[in-house]
């Protein structure tokens, strides 16, 4: 859901990647594909079977690149997530600029944000389940990166220096998750004006 581009760095494909070239442009077919589904449908509780059929490849073909439709899910999203990220371009930017670019970003796409939310349920489920390490650590990548770019804030007086930035950083993590859902419950919640409201927040007190 939140902070495509906050990912880099990230942890071993998710599945099996393919022990030839070709396997693994055959992968990355069937995610692009699975992508589209999941940007209409959401997850919506279909069947691996169900799944191959929906974008177009056999059974067989999903069985031989993933184990289980935990592991095709996860997969989906952290290769959308991948096609999405700029960390380049957001290098010198603000912790609240790129927070919010990311969720205008999800919300243009909300069977992802739809299929993002499902996952980060499943990962509570059972540790060392697909998704509950995908996502365990994921959020710990964005938390060491937006504590990072508030870091660097504070020093340039930026942002308010009588807060931490660890504890600032989970916290606009849980806010954009939040609002996120919020707007898929009720479109007219204000995301953007929303999570904004963290500059004023934020800004330093003289």
């Amino acid at each position: 859901m939140p902070n495509e581009e906050l990912s880099a760095g990230r942890s071993a494909v998710v599945g099996h990647a393919g022990s030839y070239s070709k396997g693994v442009a055959r992968r990355q077919e069937i995610l692009d594909r699975a992508i589209e589904v999941f940007r209409e449908r959401g997850a919506d509780g279909t069947s691996l079977r169900g799944i191959a059929t929906a974008i177009g490849v056999s059974h067989a073909a999903l069985l031989h690149y993933f184990d289980s439709r935990e592991q095709l899910l996860v997969a989906v999203y952290e290769h959308a997530e991948s096609l999405r990220d700029t960390a380049k371009t957001y290098q010198d930017r603000s912790a609240l600029d790129v927070l919010v670019k990311a969720a205008m970003i999800n919300v243009g796409v909300p069977g992802m944000v739809e299929l993002y939310t499902t996952l980060v349920a499943a990962s509570l489920a059972a540790e060392g389940t697909p998704s509950n390490v995908f996502f365990s650590d994921r959020f710990a990548r964005i938390r060491k990166d937006l504590a990072g770019r508030l870091t660097a804030e504070q020093a340039a007086g930026r942002v308010r220096d009588d807060v931490d930035p660890d504890d600032i950083a989970a916290l606009l993590v849980a806010a954009s998750d939040g609002l996120q859902i919020q707007w898929l419950l009720e479109p007219s919640v204000e995301l953007e004006r929303t999570l904004e409201s963290f500059a004023v927040l934020l800004a330093p007190t003289s």
